[in-house]
């Protein structure tokens, strides 16, 4: 059985999709500073998976493009929202092989460092939550950009 936590990150996934729909490549590159460019966002959430659910949790990084062009604290970037989804895409493939093969009990243990003291669930649930953030942000980018819904 799949917990109720990595089904609730499943479900937000799918409204963060949701959020994007429709937007093109010229608005996902667009910057309204302090905010980051759509295309970043993307790669951002990526980059938030691979860390937790790949790199740290089973020391492969297959999109390591994401560490130079989306990882918190970063620089500024403007990423093509095409290649973002791509490596999300691709990372998100890989952690949903991981998350849903987790045993009972997995939620409690520790992630391997390096990165705060985190166990499994709680990095699930800041996952979740950090999603959320940035649906709102898109969201708000969006009405910027003159999308009228």
């Amino acid at each position: 059985m799949v917990p109720p936590l990595v089904e609730q990150l499943r479900f937000t996934r799918s409204e963060w999709l949701r959020a994007l729909r429709g937007v093109g490549e010229a608005d996902a590159l667009r910057r309204i500073e302090p905010m980051n460019s759509i295309g970043w966002i993307v790669g951002h959430l990526a980059w938030q998976e691979q860390r937790y659910f790949l790199t740290r949790a089973q020391r492969v990084t297959p999109v390591p493009l994401l560490d130079e062009v989306a990882a918190n604290g970063g620089p500024p970037t403007t990423p093509s929202l095409r290649d973002m989804r791509a490596a999300w895409r691709e990372v998100t493939s890989a952690a949903d092989a991981w998350l849903g093969s987790l045993p009972a009990g997995a939620l409690s243990e520790m992630l391997p460092p390096p990165g705060p003291k985190r166990t499994v669930g709680d990095a699930i649930q800041r996952v979740t939550y950090h999603y959320w953030f940035h649906i709102g942000e898109i969201l708000a980018i969006r009405q910027l950009l003159g999308h009228p819904h």
